[in-house]
């Protein structure tokens, strides 16, 4: 399934006014969406801070599902594009991973903490109704982190001995967790300081053995430079 059939559109909006519609339907579908989670929102309330009729929602968008999954498609897209603009593709493998967590924990908390744990909640929740297509968002959400990862591996500095999907996990696990606490909680975070802690500790299990080795190395012949000079 890719993403396109994991999100259908009822009808595709026709002039500047029905798109300004659609665009009014999910900013208060993602403010009640926040607000309410999943099973509690519904499509008359959307309908009803808009001061439209329910039937209305329905001309777009087949129903609370529809709509949801195209609430979070529009957030995940949003993130991404920040991750992909802003990027710093010169940079080490380290330092750009650093930039995707930073970025993720700081773009998931400014949101707020309603739609995360949304997002957080339905990706626990297998069989329920936002299904497969949810599972397919998911996927594409963690494109830019697998292709890093993989450069990482094609330049030698991530280790390949491990699949990339494990790679991932390691690195979204420890994420999905802090992200968690906030929302559980409401303690906030220091969100900077804690993208560095993190990236400190997944490194030396993400990197290249051959890598470390090279450092130390380097580490080495720097001292020995220093000792002859004194």
């Amino acid at each position: 399934m890719n993403l396109a059939s994991a999100v259908p559109q009822r009808r595709a909006p026709a002039g500047p006014k029905a798109e300004q519609r659609v665009r009014d339907i999910l900013r208060v579908g993602r403010e009640v969406f926040a607000e309410r989670g999943y099973e509690r929102a519904t499509t008359t309330e959307i309908a009803q801070r808009l001061s439209i009729s329910e039937a209305t929602v329905f001309t777009y968008f087949r129903g609370k599902r529809e709509l949801c999954m195209r609430v979070i498609q529009d957030w995940y897209d949003e993130i991404i594009a920040a991750i992909e603009a802003d990027l710093p593709r010169q940079a080490s493998v380290r330092e750009q991973l650093e930039f995707i967590v930073l970025t993720h924990l700081r773009l998931f908390l400014i949101q707020g903490t309603g739609l995360c744990a949304l997002v957080l909640s339905e990706g626990r929740t297998k069989g329920q109704d936002l299904g497969e297509g949810f599972v397919e968002l998911q996927r594409r959400y963690t494109v830019p982190l697998m292709e890093l990862l993989a450069r990482g591996q094609e330049a030698g500095e991530v280790r390949r001995d491990i699949p990339l999907r494990l790679l991932r996990s390691l690195v979204f696990g420890p994420m999905e967790h802090m992200l968690w606490e906030v929302v559980i909680t409401g303690r906030q975070i220091d969100v900077e300081a804690s993208a560095r802690d993190l990236v400190a500790l997944l490194w030396p299990a993400l990197q290249a053995p051959d890598q470390e080795l090279q450092r130390l190395r380097q580490l080495r012949a720097q001292l020995q430079l220093v000792l002859a000079q004194a």
